[in-house]
């Protein structure tokens, strides 16, 4: 169960996968990106969803401790790894904090 407080921070990124990458091949990337992300002892979810319309449009959720957390992810060898690929482009990203109040009695 993971401690959702007023530090905690959740990401909301928009992802484009290239045209010259093969759709599978991102598909791909992406879902071993977030069991890798999962992985980092600060990120509570990382969570792939691909839009139903764009196929090449994946949006990742993600939830990390606290701000330290999320910056902690960026020097991963797993996150330098898929920036170094470039199979996607990021469109966009925001920051937002979970409402606590709606996490309770809620087990993630």
């Amino acid at each position: 169960m993971i401690n959702i407080t007023k530090d905690t921070l959740s990401i909301t990124a928009e992802l484009l996968i290239k045209d010259a990458v093969a759709l599978d091949q991102g598909l791909l990337a992406i879902q071993q990106f977030c069991a890798d992300m999962n992985s980092e002892s600060g990120c509570y979810m990382a969570v792939a969803h691909q839009d139903r319309s764009e196929p090449r449009k994946v949006i990742l959720w993600e939830m990390y401790r606290d701000q330290a957390a999320f910056d902690a992810h960026f020097n991963e060898e797993h996150t330098q790894v898929f920036i170094r690929e470039g199979l996607t482009e990021l469109v966009k990203a925001t920051q937002s904090q979970p409402m606590a109040e709606t996490f309770k009695g809620v087990q993630l």
